[in-house]
């Protein structure tokens, strides 16, 4: 069994400003995104101006900000939340979805595809390359704050995170932060390396939602329920049931634009 090293979720305190971790992890992760994305657009020779790019990285923050947050209010709480309006907009109280985020990111990615004139699937695949940079950080932070934490368990891997009883319990963010984000990004980068699937546009799209859903799917037999939700049907967690269209979707499309023929 391992200690939880307890790290102050504050990382910088300046009395009246406060960042925390969760906070720095989102800022390096879409930082990082960006930095790719520009690398990859010159590697690719994708013509495609830094401005719009710009454009896309700041209509994806607010779709992951907007999105996220109703996700979570819609999928985990829409009882306390539909009674309590105002803690809606309390973003640093936590409550944010993936699920919800990801819907905001779709809504954004066609935005910018619209008023960029640049094909949906062209942001999509630079999308879904870097975001496992972004859910990396994230599930760091998640773990440095103590929170979404895994089930109880005996095995060596268990910690005894605060306010979570005195029984080791799986470092689920630990988990998700490997497969969701590390593992997830190394599969990205070697498809995106190989010419022939890069060329079949949305198929990187596709091969994204598929393995997070996959990988989600999985972890959740390890991380600990919602406790004001448990389990939902057949013993499925939300994370679970949220995860199962991405699966479906994922596959179903990777097939799709595996097979679609490249145009010249």
């Amino acid at each position: 069994m391992f200690q939880f090293l307890n790290i102050n979720p504050i990382a910088i305190d300046f009395g009246i400003i406060k960042i925390s971790w969760y906070a720095i992890s989102y800022i390096v992760g879409i930082l990082s995104s960006w930095y790719f994305i520009l690398k990859i657009i010159k590697i690719k020779n994708i013509v495609i101006s830094e401005k719009i790019i710009s454009d896309l990285i700041s209509n994806c923050i607010i779709g992951i900000i907007l999105g996220g947050r109703l996700g979570y209010v819609i999928f985990y709480n829409p009882n306390y939340y539909f009674e309590n309006l105002i803690e809606i907009f309390k973003i640093w109280n936590g409550g944010m979805s993936f699920h919800g985020g990801f819907i905001g990111i779709i809504l954004a990615v066609i935005y910018s595809s619209k008023t960029s004139k640049i094909p949906i699937t062209i942001f999509s695949d630079l999308i879904s390359i870097v975001s496992p940079i972004g859910l990396f950080f994230g599930r760091l932070a998640n773990f440095i704050n103590g929170e979404l934490y895994g089930r109880v368990t005996n095995h060596h891997f268990g910690m005894i995170f605060p306010n979570s009883g005195k029984l080791p319990r799986h470092p689920s963010q630990l988990y998700e932060a490997f497969f969701e984000g590390l593992i997830l990004f190394l599969i990205m980068v070697v498809l995106m390396n190989n010419s022939k699937i890069f060329e079949k546009k949305g198929f990187l799209t596709a091969t994204f939602i598929f393995f997070y859903g996959s990988f989600r799917f999985f972890i959740e037999y390890f991380r600990e329920p919602d406790g004001h939700l448990g389990f939902i049907y057949f013993n499925f967690s939300m994370g679970q049931i949220l995860s199962l269209p991405m699966i479906v979707c994922g596959l179903y499309f990777m097939i799709i634009f595996y097979n679609k023929k490249v145009k010249d």
